[in-house]
């Protein structure tokens, strides 16, 4: 009793076993997953993103898209239903950094791959009201004026080489070329348009 009373009026002492039980109780649940298959193998089928695509995906987080729009459906119907399969990890093992996301000012995009057209986009990010009256999302016009040069487009894939993403020495040398000329518009286009495919193609 008096051991229990000197730690509950220390505190110190207190604060430190708290971290301590904390942490272990972190890295109990935390270092199995570095260990499992379903969380560091790739869904079947799925593919790097493309130079074109990564640029996107960039160009994404650059505009603050993340801010507004999670990419992680949650095993729940009211989720599954409105958006589609939940989330698994195996389709975010490439993503660097992780896009997952918290608030959902907008819809969740896990899944919007292949659900809008090209041109819905274009319209959509050029002026959102255009195609959604209601929408609170910003225009984003300059994508349309905006050109890529791809003059460190091969460095960014050489920089998730390193990270275990398989991208071939022939995927790297032909980076700058596969986007040079292409607007940030196309590019973003491409990005959205891949997000959730993988799951959808295997189902």
């Amino acid at each position: 009793m008096k051991q229990h009373e000197k730690l509950e009026k220390n505190v110190g002492l207190l604060a430190l076993f708290m971290i301590l039980a904390v942490s272990i109780g972190g890295l109990v649940q935390i270092v199995p997953l570095f260990f499992q298959d379903v969380t560091n193998t790739p869904v079947e089928g799925m593919k790097p993103y493309t130079a074109l695509q990564l640029e996107g995906r960039d160009i994404y987080i650059r505009e603050g898209c993340v801010g507004c729009h999670s990419q992680m459906i949650r095993p729940f119907r009211a989720e599954t239903e409105r958006y589609g399969h939940y989330s698994v990890a195996g389709e975010s093992v490439w993503d660097h950094p992780f896009l997952w996301g918290s608030k959902r000012t907008g819809p969740d995009l896990a899944r919007v791959g292949g659900r809008y057209s090209d041109d819905w986009h274009r319209a959509h990010l050029y002026n959102p009201r255009n195609v959604v009256p209601e929408s609170k999302m910003p225009a984003y016009p300059w994508l349309v004026e905006n050109t890529l040069d791809g003059k460190d487009t091969a460095a960014k894939l050489r920089a998730m080489q390193t990270l275990g993403v398989p991208y071939s020495d022939e995927d790297v040398a032909g980076a700058q070329a596969a986007v040079k000329g292409k607007t940030e518009m196309d590019a973003l286009v491409a990005y959205l348009q891949v997000l959730g495919t993988s799951l959808k193609n295997k189902r």
